[in-house]
């Protein structure tokens, strides 16, 4: 009997020890499905934001305002707009909207393929190359509101590679991230970083005049590069059978496309005498330049920054770090605007980039920008850096639908981004479950 017994305690033993592995299994499985993002739920081609405190950043503050968006574009906004009925409608409930964030000088998703640093000219390097499109550097922008990026070459070598520009649709495959159709931009470097890289190696540029000197040397060639083809290209057309075709090369190429003015040329540059030794090598050489990068002395020469038509790209308050930033002052932004100079705030790091509204914001506080001016510097004004102020930037009819739902005044230390829309998808979403991606999918 007590062999039954124990036989029949050994029995519901296991059965109970079956039960339990089985639930945990099904309870594993489940949790496994939950950590995976649904796939991606159909969203609608035309909504309407209401009830929302716009932040145009070109039209001012609209009180109770309203934003159409159809099939990825804005087609209407201000106190009332007209949509199907069919549109779904989401209601603001009084919060801030703004145009999508820009960061016209990140190094985000590039891991530790940022330079090149094996000669001082490489503009033949694509950054497009080194994109890594999963990196949650990425997530960690598009929460704070960024939906655009130029992600640029290093500071390493005196005229760097191509820049590549992206929208920030965290969980889409790389091309899907891509901004259609931006222009090309260039990075150059000038002042400490180009000496110590090369200095280190004993090798020319180790001062600022060996910078200018290979800037220029390499020009030059460029120029006779371009010399030869036209040469080339002159004698075919008139028909001689014994014109040689010049090698193509694919460094003097892009060197060329600068002359041309077919790449933007955006400059790392610290001091004030070296904007008007970049400005004047750019009148020298035919090409404009479309900023200077950190450009933290720019209020010292800004009437000519803004006499030549380049923008900064700056930061608000960094300083100290070294030799170069010396004489940085955070005045710098508002200073160089109130001059004629178009200003940018943008963030060379992945910590930075996550509050640019905070930095734009210091600009009220040291100099006394305006809203719509601190704003600009981090929508229309970054979107003019990077060559993309027609699709993006504002909020106007016709742009690009990158919009943010902000929980508070966006240009404040307590504001949260609630909701992010691209091109009228939604991206990002606070209240969703996880990390609020509706796009994303383990395993990209």
């Amino acid at each position: 009997m007590l062999q039954n017994i124990s036989r029949r305690l050994w029995t519901c033993a296991t059965v109970v020890v079956l039960c339990a592995v089985a639930a945990s299994q099904q309870g594993a499985g489940a949790q496994a499905a939950n950590t995976q993002a649904q796939p991606t739920p159909a969203q609608p081609n035309e909504f309407v934001i209401k009830n929302a405190i716009l932040l145009t950043a070109t039209h001012g503050r609209i009180e109770g305002g309203s934003i159409h968006v159809r099939d990825g574009k804005i087609v209407a906004f201000g106190k009332t707009v007209n949509a199907a009925g069919s549109a779904q409608v989401i209601d603001a409930g009084g919060r801030y909207v703004t145009p999508g964030i820009i960061d016209s000088h990140s190094h985000m998703a590039l891991e530790d393929d940022i330079n090149e640093a094996t000669s001082p000219i490489v503009p033949h390097m694509m950054m497009q190359d080194a994109f890594e499109y999963t990196d949650k550097s990425i997530y960690y922008a598009l929460a704070g509101g960024v939906t655009s990026a130029m992600l640029l070459h290093g500071s390493a070598d005196m005229i760097g590679g191509q820049a590549v520009v992206i929208k920030t649709k965290y969980g889409l495959k790389r091309d899907e991230m891509l901004f259609p159709n931006a222009p090309r931009s260039i990075k150059f470097a000038s002042g400490e970083n180009p000496k110590r890289v090369f200095g280190d190696k004993k090798q020319v540029p180790s001062t600022r005049m060996g910078n200018f000197a290979v800037q220029r040397e390499a020009l030059q060639q460029a120029r006779e590069y371009i010399r030869d083809w036209d040469e080339y290209n002159a004698k075919v057309q008139r028909g001689d059978k014994e014109a040689k075709q010049p090698k193509r090369d694919l460094k003097l190429e892009a060197l060329a496309d600068v002359l041309r003015g077919n790449l933007l040329v955006q400059i790392h540059c610290y001091r004030a005498d070296e904007f008007l030794t970049e400005m004047q090598m750019a009148k020298e050489f035919g090409y404009k330049v479309r900023a200077f990068h950190h450009a933290l002395e720019a209020y010292k020469v800004a009437d000519e920054i803004a006499k030549e038509g380049v923008a900064i790209a700056t930061f608000t308050d960094w300083w100290g770090y070294k030799y170069e930033a010396w004489d940085a002052i955070p005045w710098n932004p508002v200073m160089a605007m109130r001059n004629g100079v178009r200003v940018a705030i943008k963030s060379d790091s992945d910590d930075y980039m996550r509050r640019l509204n905070q930095e734009a914001a210091k600009t009220m506080r040291y100099g006394g920008a305006t809203e719509d001016e601190a704003l600009q510097m981090i929508t229309l004004n970054a979107a003019w850096v990077m060559g993309v102020e027609n699709r993006v930037g504002s909020i106007d009819v016709g742009k690009d639908a990158d919009l943010v739902l902000w929980n508070g005044y966006p240009l404040s230390t307590a504001a949260l981004v609630d909701r992010v829309w691209i091109d009228g998808q939604l991206f990002f979403d606070r209240a969703l479950p996880g990390y609020g991606m509706p796009h994303w999918k383990e395993g990209l």
